[in-house]
C-alpha cells in the first residue's frame, strides 16, 4: 500500500460518518507492513487492558521492533502525550510510535531515558473532508515512520543491561494485570493463578476481600506474578545459556525440585497464555533473554567468586532496576562469600561452645 493509497482509504472511511479509531486499524497495519519487512499485529483485547495497540515485529525472525499506539482522527495528541498511559509506555518501551493516523510522533529510549525523536503529518483534512498534505511534511512523516520501523534491538552485554530491560517488561505485565482486575477483564485463568499463589505462597492474596483489601491484594499478586514470570524465565535461560531460547525450552529447564514454579511454567508456556493481555510482553522477555549475551552476563558473576550462583545474585541487580524501594524493604543485597562463610562458621562455633550442641548447625 502506497502512502497515497493509505490516505485515500482513511478519507473514504472517514466520509462514511460512522468511523471510530478501530475503523482505520487495518489500513494502518497494511500501510506499515508495506514500508518494511515487518508484521504489525493489532491486539484489541490487550489494548483494552493497557497494552499498546500494535506490536511490530521483524518478519524474518519475529524479533519485536517497536510498538504503536493509535488514537482516533483529530484527537489531541499533545494531551495524550502528557497522559499517564503514554508516560508509562515511554518509560518502559524502547521504541514507540504515537499516531492519530495522520500525525506521527516517535519516541525512543536513549541512555535509559525516553526522548521524542520527532513528529510530522502525512496529511490533514482540508475543505470537503479531503485529505491534503504538504510535500515537505509528507516526506518528513514517511522518513520518521521508516526510521521507527528500522530500529534495531540495543545490545545487552551486562547484568545491569539485562536487569533494566527485564524490569521494564515486568512493570508492564504487573500494570496490565492490575488494570485487568480493575476493569473486570481478569480471565478465569488469571484468577486461578491468583488462587494458586494464595494457596502456595501467600494466603493474603486470596479472593473475596473487601474493596480496600482487594485492591491491595491484587497489586501484591500482580507484582509477585510478574516477578515470578520474569525471574523464572531468567533462571531457565541461565540453566541453558547456549543456542536459542523459547517457551518450550523455558518449561523444560525449570528444575523439578521447584514443583510450584514448574507447574506455573507448564501453564504459562501453553495456549492459556495466548489469551492474556500481557502475553506479548512475555514474548518480549523471552526475546530479550535470547538476544542478550547471556554467556558474558553469567561470566560477570564469576568475578565475585567461583561458587557464586548467578540465579541467586542476579535478583539483587534485577530488583534494583525493578523497584529500589522494594529491594531495601526486603534487604536484598549481595554479601561477599567470605563474609557469609565467616558468619556461618561463627554461628556454628557459638552453638557448640555456648549452647552445648556438639554438631553445631548440623545438630537437631
Amino acid at each position: 500500500m502506497t502512502a497515497e493509497e493509505y490516505l485515500s482509504a482513511i478519507e473514504r472511511a472517514h466520509a462514511r460518518g460512522d468511523a471510530t479509531e478501530h475503523t482505520y486499524r487495518a489500513d494502518l497495519k497494511a500501510f506499515l507492513e508495506s514500508r518494511a519487512d515487518i508484521v504489525a499485529t493489532n491486539e484489541p483485547k490487550r489494548a483494552d487492558c493497557g497494552a499498546p495497540d500494535y506490536v511490530v515485529s521483524r518478519r524474518k525472525d519475529g524479533l519485536t521492533v517497536g510498538y504503536v499506539e493509535a488514537k482516533d482522527l483529530d484527537v489531541d495528541l499533545t494531551a495524550i502525550e502528557k497522559g499517564d498511559q503514554l508516560g508509562r509506555y515511554c518509560q518502559h518501551l524502547p521504541n514507540l510510535l504515537l499516531t492519530d493516523y495522520l500525525e506521527f510522533r516517535w519516541f525512543v529510549q536513549r541512555d535509559g531515558k525516553s526522548r521524542k525523536e520527532g513528529s510530522a503529518r502525512i496529511g490533514r483534512f482540508g475543505a470537503g473532508g479531503k485529505i491534503v498534505s504538504d510535500p515537505g511534511e509528507h516526506a518528513k512523516a514517511l522518513n520518521l515512520i521508516d526510521s521507527f520501523l528500522k530500529q534495531k534491538p540495543a545490545p545487552i552485554n551486562s547484568a545491569h543491561d539485562l536487569a533494566v530491560r527485564l524490569a521494564h517488561f515486568t512493570h508492564l505485565i504487573r500494570d496490565i494485570i492490575i488494570e485487568a482486575y480493575a476493569s473486570g477483564e481478569a480471565s478465569q485463568q488469571l484468577r486461578d493463578w491468583r488462587d494458586a499463589f494464595a494457596a502456595t505462597l501467600l494466603p493474603e492474596l486470596h479472593s473475596h476481600l473487601d474493596d480496600k483489601k482487594e485492591k491491595q491484594a491484587v497489586a501484591e499478586f500482580a507484582d509477585m506474578f510478574a516477578q515470578t514470570l520474569a525471574y523464572g524465565l531468567f533462571s531457565a535461560r541461565a540453566a541453558s545459556p547456549g543456542g536459542r531460547f523459547s517457551h518450550e525450552q523455558a518449561r523444560k529447564l525449570i528444575p523439578r525440585t521447584n514443583p510450584f514454579l514448574r507447574s506455573f511454567f507448564e501453564q504459562i508456556t501453553g495456549s492459556a497464555l495466548d489469551e492474556e493481555p500481557f502475553a506479548g510482553f512475555v514474548e518480549d522477555i523471552i526475546q530479550t533473554l535470547g538476544h542478550a549475551d547471556i554467556d558474558n552476563i553469567l561470566r560477570d558473576f564469576g568475578k565475585r567468586g567461583r561458587r557464586t550462583d548467578p540465579v541467586v545474585h542476579f535478583y539483587e541487580t534485577f530488583l534494583h532496576a525493578y523497584d529500589p524501594k522494594l529491594r531495601e524493604l526486603r534487604g536484598v543485597y549481595y554479601t561477599p562469600e567470605p563474609v557469609v562463610n565467616y558468619i556461618v562458621e561463627s554461628i556454628d562455633v557459638l552453638l557448640k561452645e555456648k549452647f552445648g550442641l556438639k554438631q553445631g548447625l548440623a545438630d537437631r
